[in-house]
């Protein structure tokens, strides 16, 4: 069956690939280069995700770039020229400049296209967080909702994807800007591992600290029992690793023995926000019953 519209994510969103194709969502690479080598074709089109974070785990450098007007200008083009409706979720503005420009783009190509129906959503979120926005778009979608309706559905819900995530090496977090140099070689010595969240603004904050990463594993679920109501059964939760699948099966099983869930999704976390978190890195999201402005104020 046709679907009504076409749901595109960028890169800085991890989902399964039988998930994909199941659902037909297309992607938009996100550039990231490994060594100064330039990869544009998106997730693990030329390197797997293990040949990503061993290179990592060995030394070397992996940096990311926004996607640019002109990219935006292309696919949004095409979508227009073939008349079709698009939702695309979009790497959060707090993080990088992507969304704006698809702003940028969008409007350029409405003066040829004005009618067109391409709803770019600012996710405010990353990796795990916009896998369960995708997530949430295919089952409107299946509601029979319009690409511009399930585009409004997501401006409200997008505020209550909650999540938290760790690292395994704090050096990574240093060269991304996010933590001192001293913060970073003392947590490592002294095996400290970092709990971050997401914040309303789409930026990263450090909520808390854990010596050691069972501990760390621990502090994140106590922090999604905080987030539902006791007697909600959250329809899916994601959780997104770099590299580290045993340790996302372990945190799997720390989440159903506390809370109800009907279907938890692992999946590699992919390199445009791997090359930031670093190998071990450890995220997980679902649809809170509070919003994250009401998080932050406990």
């Amino acid at each position: 069956m046709k679907e009504s519209f076409t749901i595109v994510v960028d890169t800085s969103c991890d989902l399964n690939p039988d998930y994909i194709k199941e659902h037909g969502i297309e992607f938009m690479p996100i550039p990231f280069t490994l060594d100064d080598k330039e990869h544009k074709q998106g997730h693990w089109q030329k390197i797997s995700g293990a040949e990503f974070y061993d290179a990592l785990k060995n030394g070397s450098v992996a940096k990311t770039a926004q996607t640019n007007p002109d990219a935006f200008v292309t696919a949004f083009t095409e979508y227009a020229e073939k008349g079709r409706d698009v939702l695309y979720l979009i790497l959060s503005s707090g993080l990088s400049t992507t969304f704006q420009n698809s702003q940028i783009a969008l409007k350029d190509v409405k003066k040829s296209y004005p009618d067109c129906n391409i709803f770019p959503i600012d996710s405010i979120s990353a990796t795990s967080y916009n896998s369960m926005l995708a997530v949430i778009a295919v089952q409107k979608r299946a509601e029979g909702l319009s690409a511009e309706q399930t585009a409004a559905y997501l401006e409200e819900v997008k505020h209550r994807i909650l999540g938290h995530f760790t690292v395994d090496d704090l050096m990574f977090l240093h060269r991304g800007g996010r933590l001192s140099k001293l913060s970073a070689i003392g947590g490592s010595l002294l095996g400290v591992k970092p709990i971050l969240n997401i914040q309303p603004d789409g930026t990263l904050k450090l909520k808390g600290k854990a010596r050691g990463r069972e501990a760390a594993l621990k502090l994140m679920v106590s922090q999604l029992e905080c987030c539902i109501n006791p007697d909600t059964t959250l329809d899916t939760i994601v959780i997104c690793h770099a590299d580290c699948e045993k340790d996302a099966e372990k945190l799997r099983e720390m989440v159903k023995s506390t809370v109800k869930v009907n279907h938890i999704e692992i999946v590699m976390m992919g390199p445009v926000i791997g090359a930031h978190l670093g190998p071990g890195a450890v995220a997980f999201s679902y649809e809170a019953a509070v919003t994250r402005e009401e998080y932050e104020k406990g």
